[in-house]
């Protein structure tokens, strides 16, 4: 019994049909989310629990048909409780969310797996995305699975790993000066005609599903009890607003009881739109200009197609938005890895960095259970560390 019943615009609330591919609101330019029959007494008996990876939550799901699963083993990752972190800071519970266990070695797999599953469904063959790397290595992946073509622009300060682990799934790889902003424009000059369907973060509604799967795990593995907070490293902001929708549908379920997560977007120095406008109290995100290269590659995004969605579920949430240097990020990844054995990407050890000032300004209680995300492998990042 899949419960996917339309689309919906963020915005202005304009239905589209399922049955249609869509990729945005026409009228509004803003994400379309996909909506389900959630009404009460939907039970958590349609979890399909000896499944170990997200679609145990196919009903749930835009994807209709199992025969349209491209499957490569996204999802079920580990919640690893950080003890040693924990008694360091003085608080009662941390976890770590390590989504770099995902295929190709990112949450880039979740949503990019769904997103190219359902395009399965609706028949399409050629896909397109810009990408700061994981994103790209995910779409040559689950194309190339479902025997597909991908066309892939990236910057090129990305490092050569991303360009490799996308030509060796055989997609079409153009390198382009400039940041990701620039790769989508050269992207959308080649595609002008439309020939292939564009992937872009949340310009199309189903790499948002897939994300959100990141909350009804975290939900899951808490057994039904929702944390405090959630760090979360902001590009895009898909999983950011994934996880928050997520939590909005278990609510409206019955599946927990109320939601206390504050959710919490953390950005580089260099790059922080999001940031800019939580302290400006906007509801939308100006471009950042001149974006400065960092490790932390899924970071340098100068403005989310998502930005209204990414402020309002910072403001539903009564979230948070900062930023962290270069030198952060570096010492926390060896901070990180000495204490508690584990080797964060650069945008696992932004999260930890932010955890850090958030405990030391106290928005982070002693009784909090905080969750953090580290969203890759850290290990197609060497060449930016060196």
């Amino acid at each position: 019994m899949n419960l996917y019943s339309h689309l919906q615009c963020s915005n202005c609330d304009r239905i589209f049909d399922k049955m249609l591919i869509n990729n945005f609101c026409p009228d509004c330019i803003q994400p379309l989310l996909a909506k389900y029959n959630l009404h009460k007494g939907v039970s958590k008996s349609m979890i399909k629990e000896q499944r170990y990876n997200m679609w145990r939550y196919q009903h749930l799901l835009p994807v209709e048909s199992e025969n349209h699963f491209v499957n490569l083993g996204e999802g079920w990752t580990p919640m690893l409780t950080l003890s040693k972190t924990s008694g360091a800071f003085g608080i009662k519970n941390v976890l770590l969310k390590e989504e770099g266990l995902n295929p190709t070695g990112s949450f880039k797999a979740r949503g990019i797996g769904m997103a190219v599953s359902k395009a399965k469904e609706l028949g399409i063959q050629s896909f397109c995305i810009p990408t700061a790397g994981n994103a790209g290595s995910a779409l040559a992946a689950y194309v190339a699975a479902m025997d597909g073509e991908a066309h892939i622009y990236m910057p090129e300060a990305t490092p050569k790993v991303f360009q490799l682990d996308c030509e060796v799934m055989g997609a079409h790889v153009t390198k382009v000066d400039g940041s990701i902003r620039d790769a989508g424009i050269a992207m959308n000059r080649d595609n002008v005609d439309g020939q292939w369907w564009d992937i872009t973060t949340l310009k199309e509604p189903f790499r948002l599903e897939g994300k959100k799967t990141i909350g009804y795990e975290i939900a899951e593995q808490l057994n039904w009890t929702l944390p405090d907070v959630i760090i979360y490293p902001t590009g895009g902001g898909t999983g950011l607003i994934g996880i928050w929708k997520a939590f909005q549908e278990m609510m409206e379920m019955g599946w927990v009881e109320h939601i206390p997560t504050r959710m919490v977007a953390v950005q580089t120095e260099g790059c922080n739109p999001v940031v800019q406008a939580f302290k400006a109290e906007k509801d939308h995100c100006d471009l950042y200009e001149n974006p400065e290269e960092t490790m932390a590659n899924g970071l340098r995004v100068p403005k989310a197609f998502g930005d209204r969605l990414i402020m309002r579920t910072l403001k539903e949430s009564n979230g948070y938005a900062l930023d962290v240097t270069e030198d952060e990020m570096m010492s926390s990844i060896y901070e990180f890895g000495k204490m508690e054995g584990m080797f964060l990407s650069p945008e696992g050890a932004a999260v930890y960095t932010g955890f850090k000032k958030l405990v030391a300004n106290e928005y982070i209680k002693s009784t909090d259970t905080v969750v953090l995300i580290n969203t890759g492998s850290p290990y197609k990042y060497v060449e930016n560390m060196q």
